[in-house]
């Protein structure tokens, strides 16, 4: 291609870039026909915070968006974990879970963990906190896979039964402390039960989340019955005992957020912890309080924590 040639080239280019480059800017700012037009309105605000009450300037966008109510997608069937996917239970059935629990209590515990001296006393306990922890860990595994299928999700479930878990953990460190966990023969007959007892309340948890929960709530019963009896036939002996640290560290000196989320009656609750009878004064406690939640779950209604605003109404002091 000669000078010439390319010189040709270069000017019909700029020609056509130039005119190209016009039309678009025309069709830019040319006026757009109302048929096409987008109409703007302003949003309501009334859902979002008021900052100043001089605000002069209105929010637009091309949709206006309602305030949306959190209770508003979930009926009254799908509340609850039972009232989604459980169905209630019949007396027979709440029988056979008190006597299967009431036999295991009587053939394993009362046997593998005999004696009167307290550290046979405390591995029972440990024992009984390895295993107690278990059924929250499967809730929390099925609720986990719902969620993960997209079948169902409630998170303030999840927070709950984590919370549970939370404080069965602090009751098992407190049993180790106190050397719950010295021997290797309870260590063994305590975690073997409790792998297997975690897979049984996944397969309840699945079939029927009601029946799961009213296991557990026979388990939570003989745990505070244990420790009531534990605490009447020693009272003098343990407000002579320090309390373990750990227990000084969960009760008092901790943050009680996790204490407070599994308290579903809406009671306030400041344990004193002076002794270690004080200690297992709070434990029965909590056990109580177990039972009260697992009471509840198998109910239509949707339970509350201390932590929940509105939802219960509690002066502290």
């Amino acid at each position: 291609m000669t000078p010439s040639t390319r010189s040709f080239s270069a000017f019909v280019f700029s020609i056509l870039l130039s005119t190209t480059t016009s039309k678009f800017i025309a069709s830019a700012f040319a006026p757009t026909p109302l048929s096409s037009r987008t109409i703007v309105t302003p949003i309501n605000t009334n859902f979002l915070p008021s900052f100043s009450s001089t605000s002069s300037f209105p929010l637009y966008a091309t949709s206006t968006i309602p305030p949306k109510n959190p209770k508003s997608n979930s009926s009254s069937s799908d509340i609850t974990p039972s009232t989604k996917f459980g169905s209630p239970l019949s007396d027979s059935i709440k029988e056979a879970n008190r006597f299967a629990i009431g036999f295991l209590k009587g053939s394993i515990f009362d046997t593998f963990f005999a004696g009167s001296d307290y550290q046979r006393a405390f591995a029972r306990f440990y024992a009984l906190e390895t295993i107690a922890r278990v059924p929250y860990f499967s809730y929390l595994s099925v609720l986990h896979l719902y969620e993960t299928l997209g079948k169902w999700r409630r998170a303030k479930y999840l927070k709950l039964h984590f919370a549970e878990s939370w404080n069965e953990l602090h009751h098992l460190l407190i049993m180790e402390e106190l050397g719950g966990n010295d021997k290797f023969f309870d260590r063994f007959i305590a975690q073997h039960i409790a792998v297997g007892y975690y897979f049984v309340v996944i397969f309840l948890y699945l079939l029927n989340p009601v029946e799961a929960y009213n296991l557990n709530q026979e388990v939570e019963e003989h745990a505070y019955a244990t420790y009531d009896q534990f605490l009447k036939e020693n009272e003098e002996e343990l407000k002579e005992m320090k309390p373990p640290r750990v227990a000084i560290e969960y009760y008092l000196e901790g943050d009680m957020y996790m204490f407070d989320e599994f308290q579903t009656e809406c009671e306030l609750r400041r344990p004193v912890i002076d002794n270690l009878y004080d200690v297992f004064v709070a434990i029965r406690e909590d056990e109580a309080a177990h039972v009260k939640t697992m009471e509840k779950l198998q109910t239509e209604l949707d339970v509350s924590s201390m932590n929940e605003d509105g939802e219960c109404e509690v002066d502290v002091f």
